[in-house]
């Protein structure tokens, strides 16, 4: 009798503790929170927010530091190098002036400012679990959607730039995972509220990072085609007028900076300016895929003596005309340094380190994740899962741009969240096969 309470006792707590489980691991509360633990907790504990002063600062925000501590001087939107150049475009406003509200309260380059800002890169972080959940649900099942989120929560390699760089990485990833989602279920939604949120959100994407709006084609047209064809079935969303509802709140959104643009260098620049720029540092004598970091402005005396002396606009076109030049000369040359940077995106770039075997290591992990990723979206493909052809246009059309300039691993976080999704469908589906498998032998 005192045998089986004692068992009864057990399977009670076992039961308990079961069910608080079921509820900590689908509750946001709990992700977020863990989340945002871990990376707050590995920002004091690697004391992160230390960043180096030997450089005058720069390492602390690179040029978006360097814009946000020109707007908290009272200096506007310019400076992106250090010494007084006047004016820029080479940054989207977005994080360079959130940067800067930091700066103005808690002290530019102060390490309470530090502090704050890779925090609230981790918020941006944590808060991405919220979309990752949404999509892996809708698109394959909730334990998918369970194991993406908490492998976004858990994982060191996912931490790694909310907690070390104050740069739009984070916030980048958030906002497309986010858009990504709205997309993915405008059809569901009636109203003029759900694409109101679609121009808003993709409005304020492109003012954080141009590059994001890559994927607004085939956002925009996939969610006007599944809304369009619920108007045949119910006969009362007004797809097409979403669309321009959409359209409307976007260019309101980014207008107002074109035309700051406009005002500033008498001609229209759309959002940043700095493409010839990277694209010369992508393209020209000594190319091998890589960043040629060495006559960045920054690393280049000589190169921003250049960019002092003929002024933002000109120094950008030179560079893009000496681009464009190495490009003509050759294009097979071109086509085989584009398939060397799509390698080095989605494998990892060759970098010399101390000790020698910490880059191979990285980029085996890097390279292991992405395979994961394509193996894990052929899967989806196949299986014809609803949205699986919108995470196909994501992974196609984002990097593109990266192949024709130059990769970087920072490159690759905004879509990282869909990549992870997809890792996580792979091996749920693998581990389902292999328990099934089981069962039926015994």
């Amino acid at each position: 009798m005192e045998l089986n309470s004692a068992a009864a006792g057990r399977t009670g707590r076992g039961g308990r503790l079961a069910d608080v489980w079921a509820r900590i691991r689908t509750s946001f509360f709990w992700i977020i929170t863990v989340a945002l633990l871990l990376r707050v907790g590995w920002i004091i504990l690697g004391h992160t927010y230390r960043f180096k002063n030997t450089d005058d600062n720069f390492g602390f925000g690179w040029e978006m530091g360097r814009i946000a501590a020109s707007l908290a001087s009272g200096h506007g939107f310019s400076n992106p190098f250090g010494p007084s150049t006047g004016p820029t475009a080479w940054e989207a406003p977005l994080y360079p002036y959130l940067t800067a509200g930091v700066f103005l309260t808690f002290g530019i380059y102060s390490k309470v400012s530090a502090f704050l800002l890779l925090t609230l890169n981790s918020v941006f972080s944590a808060l991405t679990c919220i979309p990752i959940f949404w999509i892996a649900r809708r698109i394959f099942s909730e334990r998918v959607a369970v194991g993406s989120a908490w492998a976004w929560a858990l994982l060191p390699n996912v931490m790694f730039w909310c907690t070390r760089w104050v740069w739009e990485t984070s916030l980048s990833g958030l906002l497309l995972t986010t858009v990504f989602w709205l997309a993915l279920t405008l059809e569901d939604r009636d109203g003029w509220l759900p694409w109101f949120e679609f121009g808003l959100l993709w409005g304020i994407a492109a003012l954080n990072s141009p590059t994001l709006l890559s994927f607004l084609p085939a956002a925009g047209l996939w969610a006007w085609y599944r809304r369009a064809q619920s108007d045949k079935k119910s006969g009362g969303k007004r797809s097409l007028a979403g669309v321009v509802l959409a359209s409307i709140v976007f260019f309101a959104c980014i207008t107002p900076w074109l035309v700051r643009n406009y005002r500033t260098f008498g001609q229209f620049i759309f959002i940043r300016d700095d493409f010839g720029a990277e694209l010369r540092l992508g393209d020209g004598p000594g190319a091998n895929g890589t960043w040629m970091e060495y006559l960045h402005p920054t690393q280049d005396v000589y190169a921003l003596r250049q960019y002092q002396a003929m002024g933002e606009l000109a120094y950008i076109a030179v560079r893009k005309r000496q681009a464009l030049d190495y490009i003509r000369a050759d294009y097979w040359r071109f086509a085989s340094l584009c398939g060397k940077r799509f390698f080095y995106f989605w494998a990892g770039s060759p970098k010399a380190t101390q000790p020698w075997w910490l880059n191979p290591a990285k980029n085996s992990l890097y390279l292991t994740s992405s395979v994961l990723a394509f193996w894990g979206l052929f899967r989806a493909l196949r299986l014809r899962k609803p949205g699986a052809w919108l995470l196909f246009w994501l992974i196609l059309l984002y990097p593109a741009i990266y192949y024709a300039v130059f990769p970087a691993p920072r490159y690759r976080v905004p879509i990282e969240p869909e990549m992870a999704i997809l890792c996580v469908f792979l091996l749920t589906e693998a581990g389902e096969k292999a328990t099934a498998e089981g069962v039926s032998r015994r």
